[in-house]
């Protein structure tokens, strides 16, 4: 069965019958990668908004990143804030849940059917057994509507537990709240401020308003360790009486949240916030018509949704914010942008915002020049405003780079610059730049972990930065970033053929196993979740040199054979997923890999890798993600590669040629241009190209430039 979303033209209509819009939220499945390791949420959330308000199983522990996991047959309750695909805690705010009979007891969560649980983008409902209540969620940018329906109004209650996040362990959660201050502001309205520290130290004002007057509270008592507030409040209520709750949240204050709630939800409106939501969506997932099975579908238009719930606009509707010195602050043009796993997504899923969601794209480079000037070197890993310091490298300049190669000017290039400089001179967290001037790499005895990894992170920074100044005749810095971009042949073995860690003398470390996998936080290492087999290809922008390093494409093409048929044994990463040999799709420095083959002169094996990978890796079903969807950049990948092409050196501008995947794909562009995908003859057995044309013409080269793409036109694989 095939399934076209193309806009029909319909040969019985007459011109007066207008077509009713495409419902591409249908084809979302907003549960897949919530089981297993995917760490994605199924609840009610805006494109980059700031509300995610969804159902928790539970909050403890790696497995509860997201708060939600499929296979639970209880819930907690429904928190307003969720981090999507990530593999750290934090989170998990406000969490309500409506309750009926006996106000004060042991435990609040309560089972449910999963007949009685679903979800489309914008909005999630179930129905909790234990109470006998329908919940219902749904959001805007910055304010959660809640709707419960009480099929038993005996003592038809609802617990606030401000105590509750989403934490690493059980001491955590009864500790990580610092300060917690509730008011309430008239019978239906109650404010507050909870200060948390968990993966960030967050402030969150909110603003909570119900429908009907709150009759009677109770707190509940609070261990010695604990400083978050928990309370029960009833309401007068009949059997199937809907109550309505509207919780808004701001980073500034209370005040910004009730200027939130104002703007955004003024009214009681449950159904036209939710169609409003459902909107939304659509006029994102609209902008790619794709052709493919109902499967091929739901995954694609799932990846695209999950690539758009971040990067969040944390500032409130005037514009405020809370930065990285825990200043209140106005962004100047009414955004600031924080949620972004740069380590991850600065290989696809800003590639994609490029072409899908361009006019955002200025707005997350200006975001990431006011964290520059905050904190003093550009985002490496941020949320709600606040820097975690989490993973390596420096990719926000391989993004502000990309933007720029690509032409966007919606930013102050100079003052992107100057940050991108000082990122890469000025030591901070995890980048000592005397260590890696001094040496050409991070000698393993020199610094704690990681040492191989930072240096071929660091080096793709280099480049990207070269690139940059390249561009805006800066050559001084050019050359001096160029000469650094080479600092990754200094950590090429080549008696093993492998990117080894060395000491600062020039000895390579011993003993060396290359399967040995490496975790900082866990077990250290010279590499970043993974080993040297996934690392030694770590070379985005400079494929030729790595060529040449193993000594010519036969050498580097058996190599890289090797890595796909030796298995990865001894213990394992939680990271380290999806393996195909030592392969691991479920982790980011794996993503570029199959396209060397292409880049090496053997594109028919990059283009059975990639069927193999879509086969195995990606499917429609809650375990369906091989690995954490990091904020997108597991979906990007997906999207990329139905298309047909990859963006190995995301600031070249280039996409590699892998294999298309689906029979057809448009883009719409902006100013009502298109570009569309073809594959001629797909199928199961015709996995490979044989010929590619653009725009009618033969075209050779293994890739297609960004520049091409943005001018509309066709691309037709003809498939063998």
């Amino acid at each position: 069965m095939t399934a076209c979303l193309g806009i029909g033209l319909c040969t019985s209509c007459t011109p007066e019958t207008p077509t009713a819009p495409q419902d591409y939220t249908q084809y979302v499945n907003t549960f897949i990668g919530a089981a297993d390791n995917g760490h994605t949420f199924p609840g009610a959330c805006l494109p980059f908004g700031l509300i995610q308000a969804s159902p928790e199983t539970n909050a403890i522990g790696w497995q509860y990143c997201s708060g939600y996991n499929y296979r639970d047959s209880l819930i907690w309750g429904f928190s307003q804030t969720h981090l999507n695909g990530t593999g750290c805690m934090d989170l998990g705010d406000l969490l309500v849940m409506p309750v009926t009979g006996q106000r004060v007891r042991d435990d609040y969560k309560s089972g449910f059917s999963k007949k009685t649980e679903s979800a489309t983008p914008g909005y999630y409902t179930v129905e909790l057994d234990k109470y006998k209540v329908k919940a219902e969620l749904t959001a805007t940018d910055h304010v959660a509507l809640h709707r419960y329906t009480y099929q038993n109004a005996d003592s038809a209650s609802l617990l606030l537990d401000l105590q509750h996040g989403l934490v690493w362990n059980p001491q955590q959660y009864k500790s990580h709240v610092k300060a917690c201050e509730i008011n309430w502001e008239d019978a239906q309205t109650l404010t507050g401020h909870v200060r948390s520290s968990v993966w960030v130290n967050q402030d969150l004002y909110f603003v909570m308003k119900f429908n009907k007057p709150v009759t009677d509270s109770i707190y509940l008592p609070m261990e010695e360790t604990e400083k978050g507030k928990r309370l029960i409040m009833s309401f007068d209520m009949k059997p199937d009486e809907q109550l309505l709750m509207k919780v808004a949240i701001s980073t500034v204050g209370v005040d910004g949240a009730h200027k939130n709630m104002e703007k955004e939800l003024a009214d009681w409106d449950f159904n036209g916030t939710r169609q409003k939501a459902k909107d939304s969506w659509n006029s994102y997932l609209s902008r790619i018509e794709v052709t493919g099975t109902p499967d091929e579908l739901e995954n694609f238009y799932t990846s695209f949704y999950h690539a758009l719930i971040q990067p969040n606009n944390i500032a409130d509707v005037d514009g405020r914010y809370r930065n990285a010195k825990d200043s209140i602050v106005k962004s100047s043009s009414g955004v600031y942008y924080s949620t972004f796993s740069i380590w991850d997504t600065y290989r696809a899923a800003h590639p994609f915002y490029t072409l899908a969601v361009p006019e955002r794209v200025d707005g997350f480079i200006n975001s990431m020049i006011e964290q520059n000037q905050a904190q003093g070197y550009l985002p490496v890993w941020t949320l709600w405003g606040k820097e975690t310091n989490t993973m390596i490298g420096n990719h926000s300049v391989s993004v502000i780079a990309e933007a720029y190669k690509k032409g966007f000017r919606g930013f102050d290039a100079e003052k992107a610059f100057d940050a991108i400089k000082q990122t890469l001179t000025v030591s901070h967290p995890k980048s000592d730049w005397e260590t890696y001037m001094k040496y050409g790499y991070y000698p393993t005895d020199k610094v704690d972990a990681e040492s191989v990894s930072r240096t071929l992170e660091s080096v793709y920074d280099d480049y990207a930065a070269a690139t940059m100044a390249g561009l805006m005749g800066k050559k001084e810095d050019a050359e001096y970033f160029g000469k650094r971009s080479e600092f990754y042949k200094n950590l090429f073995d080549k008696e093993t053929q492998f990117m080894r860690p060395r000491y600062a003398d020039g000895r390579w470390k011993t003993p060396f196993n290359p399967s040995d996998l490496a975790h900082a936080e866990s077990r250290g290492g010279d590499y970043t979740e993974g080993n040297a087999w996934q690392y030694t290809w770590h070379v985005q922008h400079d494929v030729p040199g790595l060529i040449e390093l193993f000594g010519g494409k036969e050498a580097f093409l058996n190599k890289l054979d090797s890595l796909f048929t030796i298995e990865l044994k001894g213990s394992g990463l939680a990271d380290v997923t999806g393996l195909i040999g030592q392969y691991a799709h479920g982790n980011e420095p794996s993503h570029h890999v199959t396209f060397l083959y292409t880049l090496a002169g053997k594109p028919e094996r990059t283009q059975e890798l990639i069927r193999e990978i879509f086969d195995t890796q990606y499917k429609n079903k809650p375990d369906g993600l091989c690995g954490n969807d990091d904020c997108g950049q597991m979906s990007a990948w997906y999207m990329f590669n139905a298309m047909g092409f990859y963006p190995v050196d995301p600031v070249s501008g280039h996409y590699v040629f892998g294999a298309p995947q689906m029979p057809k794909i448009v883009l719409h562009l902006p100013d009502g241009k298109t570009f569309t995908v073809i594959a001629e003859n797909l199928s199961k057995e015709h996995k490979y190209i044989d010929s590619i044309t653009l725009n009618g013409e033969p075209y050779t080269k293994n890739y297609i430039s960004h520049e091409d793409i943005v001018k509309g036109g066709t691309l037709v694989y003809k498939m063998k």
